[in-house]
């Protein structure tokens, strides 16, 4: 029987300097079982192998623990108590059910149960994949040194493929399940794979200077909402993101410079917690509404052909009397009744999903009066990059009313204000 775990082993006679150290804080092999050519009546031993000690320190087990220190099993821990020589072998970070089973196995070869009934293994030097502590972190930055034939390690956190000429997204890379770090930038990668999203564990997404054009929705109704905090989707050929984009609500850091973005996401205000934000040098005419409810640390938007607002030229979408549909829009987003596919055709309920609010505070769906006026950056970023070389900090976005009523009041301030 065998078990993989970290090992302290400490002596009881000198504390200080004993054994302490032998694969202390370091991966394990434990084996129990009887050495190679010895005869049938042999005793038990429990074998330690570590990185530095691959052949073993071996120890008697028949009659020989005065102890098992079994409290903390469950999480992985325990200790067996020699009585010769006097040390304690510590194990921690092993898996429960296993330790459990190996300790049981222990337990009956120390007391004297018949050979032929224990699961016994061979005590063979352990191989270095089986000591050594698992791999965490891979860079790779040139084509030559990719991996064609090996797999990655199961164990990765974070892996870096950059500059290695790759067209698609390996599939090797999804089954990386400890993932919390990927970064393929520098590649020529055309379109996310929708597995990406099984990554559960994944924390930073990298995929600046690649080929894409789009980023699936999918990813978005993605296990992705709760864990991904940083994306970066820099220098690509996108030119808008899904509606369902504003699901990633776990997201701190959202880089979109250098793509061919002609709008944000039309509910960027649930990414509320979103905190630095670039997205410079895309073609942005104007920003969405809901950008006003974002509280940012940081803002970069330089670069953009952004529009001249004209609140006194008003796109009017208004539709009266309004429709039967549109009242029954506005009353279910204003009196929040849910709503779901199981409930309506899913058609309606996307409408529903990007329903306008006028700034009375009232919803609209396709009636509506729309213009765009000025907002001061600093209104949402605590630090604001300049818009243009002419050091400006303003930003046309775009407002909604519901009504004419609304739209009347809005322009009487408007006119007062600009004198």
């Amino acid at each position: 029987m065998r078990l993989q775990c970290e090992v302290e082993v400490v002596s009881r006679l000198l504390p200080t300097c004993g054994l302490r150290g032998r694969g202390r804080g370091t991966r394990a092999l434990l084996s129990l079982g009887r050495p190679p050519g010895r005869a049938e009546g042999g005793g038990v031993y429990l074998m330690v192998c570590t990185a530095r000690d691959r052949v073993g320190a071996r120890y008697k087990v028949q009659e020989n623990i005065e102890r098992f220190f079994t409290r903390f099993v469950e999480e992985g821990k325990a200790t067996v108590r020699l009585r010769e020589p006097a040390v304690d072998v510590c194990l921690s970070k092993a898996n429960a059910s296993n330790l459990k089973n190996f300790l049981s196995a222990v337990r009956l070869a120390h007391q004297g149960t018949d050979v032929g009934a224990l699961p016994l293994s061979a005590l063979v030097p352990a191989k270095t994949s089986e000591v050594e502590k698992p791999k965490t972190k891979m860079i790779i930055t040139s084509r030559r040194d990719y991996p064609l034939t090996k797999n990655f390690p199961y164990s990765l956190e974070h892996l870096q493929t950059s500059y290695c000429k790759l067209a698609r997204i390996d599939t090797r890379v999804l089954c990386l399940k400890k993932l919390r770090k990927l970064d393929l930038s520098h590649n020529h990668i055309k379109q996310l794979p929708a597995t990406i999203g099984d990554l559960v564990c994944l924390q930073e997404l990298n995929l600046h200077d690649n080929h894409l054009e789009s980023f699936s929705g999918a990813l978005c109704n993605s296990t992705l909402q709760k864990s991904l905090q940083s994306l970066d989707l820099s220098q690509n050929k996108i030119k808008a993101l899904p509606i369902q984009f504003c699901q990633l609500r776990a997201l701190v850091n959202l880089k979109l410079d250098d793509n061919e973005m002609i709008r944000l996401p039309f509910k960027m205000g649930q990414l509320d917690h979103l905190r630095f934000l670039s997205a410079a040098r895309n073609k942005l005419p104007f920003l969405p509404s809901d950008f006003r409810k974002l509280c940012l640390e940081s803002l970069d938007l330089f670069g953009n052909p952004f529009e001249q607002p004209n609140p006194l030229v008003p796109n009017i979408q208004l539709k009266i009397p309004l429709t039967l549909l549109e009242c029954a829009a506005r009353a279910a987003v204003n009196y929040r009744i849910p709503y779901g596919c199981h409930l309506l055709p899913s058609h309606l309920c996307e409408d529903l999903d990007v329903a306008k609010t006028c700034q009375c505070g009232s919803a609209c769906l396709s009636s509506f009066i729309q213009i765009t006026v000025t907002m001061n950056l600093h209104h949402v970023a605590h630090t604001v990059v300049l818009v243009d070389n002419m050091g400006g900090t303003e930003a046309p976005i775009i407002s909604y009313f519901c009504s004419l009523h609304c739209y009347s009041q809005f322009l009487d301030r408007y006119l007062q204000s600009n004198g």
